[in-house]
């Protein structure tokens, strides 16, 4: 076990409201006022379409993301962004100057939960 003290704990009960879905990127455009964010609009399948603004542009190509399928927070709430809605966020981890998108190991559907 970790001696590393964690800051900001939640609790499992916390963590349960927290929903995660599978999602394929649909599109992707620059925003036009934020030199760091794409416009990204995400199939959820059955839960239908949301769009991100994702802070990926130092770290992707439009054509790198479009088609893949990706990790989001389905049920975050919805805040503007320079000026565009983001409805949800892509989770991506980080290390150095390294971002990765976190994506399924295998092929799951648009919409499926992540436990």
């Amino acid at each position: 076990m970790s001696e590393t003290p964690v800051a900001n704990t939640i609790s499992y009960d916390e963590f349960k409201k927290i929903d995660i879905r599978i999602a394929r990127i649909k599109t992707v455009e620059p925003h036009p006022n934020a030199d760091k964010l794409y416009i990204v609009k995400l199939d959820l399948g059955p839960e239908g379409e949301k769009q991100s603004c994702a802070g990926l542009r130092p770290y992707y190509k439009p054509e790198e993301l479009v088609g893949k399928k990706v990790a989001v927070v389905f049920n975050l709430a919805p805040a503007k962004m320079r000026g565009e809605i983001s409805e949800t966020m892509m989770l991506a981890g980080q290390e150095g100057d390294v971002v990765a998108i976190l994506t399924p190991e295998k092929d799951l559907a648009p919409g499926s939960k992540v436990y």
